[in-house]
């Protein structure tokens, strides 16, 4: 008898606390909604970005697809299979920018999913998205999207990039200090080469998180984002 009592009460305790956390993160959902529809959009339709998505140019737009986001006008936000995805779609990297102070991984990954799949994709269109995204981007050294990023690292505007140059600026995206051009200029050049081979066809991701397109020595590796690189792809 008291075995059940107790199997029955730890029952109730568990439904409450999953009760709950859905209430909670329905909370949240509805909070993010009503934001970006009342605060967010009219906010971005008032601000002038340098860049649009025409600017980018065919080739421009397949590179940074492929590497950032192969199914991005496909999916609802969230894509948990495609090989080379990530973790994070151009989606939830907006979501990152535009709804958190400060993004810390762990328990922020579920807000930022649900944000993404519930709030921003379904009242923002993908080229909107799009276009936020390579304006709004970290490329490190605290610069802010493609045409920020051109200046700082080439010294002259996007227009003016070659494909090479625009490709080492995505390299960074997936993790800025570790690919910077300046500090880790080798590991830059070593991340555009991997990223031409995947847009050429010649590298075909491994799965979900094979961002990396082969292996990363061990200073490489450090500080890159969790479950972002599993070395098991590659052996």
């Amino acid at each position: 008898m008291r075995a059940g009592m107790v199997i029955r009460r730890i029952g109730l305790v568990l439904g409450a606390l999953l009760v709950i956390v859905v209430v909670y993160y329905a909370g949240q959902v509805f909070a993010a909604r009503t934001y970006t529809r009342d605060t967010l959009l009219p906010r971005l339709a008032a601000t002038n970005h340098p860049l649009a998505v025409t600017d980018l140019s065919p080739r421009q737009r397949e590179i940074l697809l492929k590497v950032e986001d192969p199914a991005f006008y496909r999916h609802h936000g969230v894509d948990l299979t495609t090989p080379g995805a990530g973790l994070t779609t151009i989606t939830q990297a907006l979501v990152k920018v535009l709804y958190f102070e400060k993004f810390q991984p762990g328990v922020a990954k579920i807000r930022q999913t649900l944000i993404a799949y519930y709030a921003l994709d379904p009242l923002v269109g993908k080229d909107e998205q799009l276009r936020l995204f390579i304006n709004l981007i970290g490329l490190g050294e605290g610069t802010r999207g493609f045409a920020e990023g051109a200046r700082h690292y080439f010294g002259k505007e996007f227009k003016g990039l070659t494909d090479d140059e625009f490709t080492a600026l995505v390299a960074m995206i997936v993790a800025p200090q570790n690919f910077n051009l300046r500090q880790h200029p080798e590991r830059n050049q070593e991340r555009v080469a991997r990223i031409k081979r995947l847009v050429a066809g010649q590298y075909q991701p491994k799965g979900l998180c094979d961002q990396y397109y082969g292996p990363l020595d061990a200073e490489t590796q450090k500080g890159l984002a969790p479950f972002s690189y599993f070395a098991s792809y590659y052996q």
